[in-house]
């Protein structure tokens, strides 16, 4: 994941086409979208998009992949933060997971492209398998900070980030406005926290 991204980071051609190729993609949608939309947004022909990638299921998974790397980042650093344990981890939720789909959620075109996720189901595993080790390292150093055993309580870190996020990902099916999944998403979080209490 992380090797693209430092790619794009390195390439301002692949930049320009990612950033173009989004706003298209929000604007018309996966199916409608063609390789000349794409190359008229980054501001180039189509034989120089060519050369940078293969078709635009390519672009949505380099697409897929910058977002979900900027995703782990956000939550990694609200995590490293100061604040509350509750804070901390809310603001890694709401950066991670609520803010970016919003964003698509937004777009007339956000449910064709979140259906799209089975298609990005190898990058959608990785994501999560970061999301949850920043959150149980979080968890990990609020147990140990209050002096807190979870196997003599029959949890573990790897549990409760697992539940934290398998919680998160029933809550979106539901509740689809961003305030009402940071209520859900808030609740969660305090549950956690009081398993997380010395007593």
């Amino acid at each position: 994941m992380n090797q693209n991204e430092d790619i794009a980071a390195i390439d301002p051609r692949r930049v320009r086409i990612l950033d173009g190729a989004m706003k298209v993609f929000l604007a018309y949608g996966f199916s409608r979208t063609t390789m000349d939309d794409i190359a008229r947004a980054a501001d180039m022909s189509r034989p120089a998009l060519y050369l940078q990638f293969k078709n635009k299921t390519d672009i949505f998974r380099a697409i897929a992949m910058m977002v979900l790397s900027r995703s782990v980042a956000a939550a990694k650093m609200a995590l490293a933060g100061d604040g509350a344990f509750t804070e901390r981890m809310m603001g890694a939720i709401d950066e991670a997971f609520i803010a970016m789909m919003s964003a698509v959620l937004a777009s007339p075109h956000g449910a064709e492209l979140l259906d799209m996720k089975s298609s990005l189901g190898d990058l959608v595993g990785c994501w999560r398998g970061a999301l949850v080790e920043h959150i149980a390292a979080a968890i990990h150093g609020e147990a140990a900070r209050n002096g807190v055993d979870l196997a003599a309580r029959g949890l573990s870190t790897q549990l409760l980030a697992d539940m934290l996020l398998d919680g998160l990902e029933g809550m979106k099916t539901r509740i689809s406005d961003p305030e009402g999944q940071r209520q859900a998403a808030a609740a969660l979080i305090k549950v956690i926290d009081l398993a997380l209490k010395a007593g």
